[in-house]
């Protein structure tokens, strides 16, 4: 049996505070940052599309606390087997596209029970605007 990483023990941890009475899929995440570790799990809603993943729900109480560097992710989901696909266990494109903006291309991303991979392997090819085309509204008057 492989060892398993603090980060990832802590992820398991903050799946069973997941809310999920609709898909019964436990799932947690760590983000690790310049300012500390901070945790989420998903959240259900009745209204699907208002749902809420673990990564997300991790970066942004990272970025609410007011971290700027995210160096490691770890995600885990207690409710999928040993013997499911990876697939299954890998984050949704939506938390993907996140972690993008956020986290630099060489940090790592751990999924739990399926391995490590940099940011930039998990979305090759991944949706960026120029920098100069985003608004700054400390320079905007």
């Amino acid at each position: 049996m492989a060892k398993v990483s603090p980060l990832v023990l802590q992820a398991r941890s903050a799946a069973h505070h997941a809310h999920c009475p609709y898909s019964h899929f436990h799932v947690g995440a760590v983000v690790q940052t310049d300012i500390g570790i901070f945790e989420g799990c998903n959240v259900e809603n009745a209204s699907y599309g208002l749902t809420i993943c673990a990564e997300r729900v991790a970066l942004f109480h990272a970025l609410a606390h007011g971290a700027k560097q995210f160096r490691r992710l770890a995600v885990s989901c207690i409710s999928a087997r040993e013997s499911d696909h990876p697939e299954s266990k890998m984050p949704c494109g939506a938390c993907r596209q996140v972690i993008v903006e956020f986290m630099s291309p060489e940090a790592l991303v751990e999924i739990d029970g399926v391995g490590v991979w940099r940011v930039e392997e998990l979305l090759p090819l991944a949706f960026r605007l120029p920098k100069e085309s985003t608004p700054n509204p400390e320079t905007e008057a």
